[in-house]
């Protein structure tokens, strides 16, 4: 299965990954109507320092442990991705306290949210890759 993989050497630490995540999630047509002075929730974040800048996102883990602690069933696999019914989620966090990666955050609306690839909203594939400037996130199969 395709993930999306970030080789930290390349990331700049710019953040666009970020705004491309949310915009591509956000449901509306427009990068400025929908962003602009706006609080962003991206499903990808980036973390680090001068030295060394990395993007954090869902690992699609083959064994998820944040399905397994997922009370309301809200998180389940699909052709294994890993995917959230935000109808289902009853905003418990405990899928968020759980994962080793840090990979799940809370939503605009306190319910969970994370990557789920862009397979719903992108026909190019994950608009994070598509917006990184230096090539440093990419979605492949090792």
């Amino acid at each position: 299965m395709k993930r999306v993989y970030v080789n930290e050497e390349w990331c700049l630490g710019c953040h666009l990954c970020e705004y491309n995540c949310a915009f591509a999630n956000s449901g509306i047509s427009d990068m400025v109507k929908a962003l602009k002075g706006k609080q962003i929730f991206p499903r990808i974040t980036v973390d680090g320092d001068d030295k060394i800048n990395f993007a954090v996102s869902c690992r699609h883990c083959q064994d998820p442990i944040c399905v397994k602690s997922c009370i309301s069933g809200a998180l389940h696999k699909v052709d294994g991705r890993i995917c959230v019914d935000t109808d289902k989620c009853v905003g418990c966090l405990t899928c968020i306290l759980v994962c080793p990666y840090g990979a799940l955050s809370v939503s605009e609306h306190g319910t969970v949210q994370k990557c789920e690839l862009c397979i719903e909203n992108s026909v190019s594939g994950p608009a994070c890759v598509a917006g990184c400037p230096n090539k440093a996130i990419v979605y492949e199969e090792r």
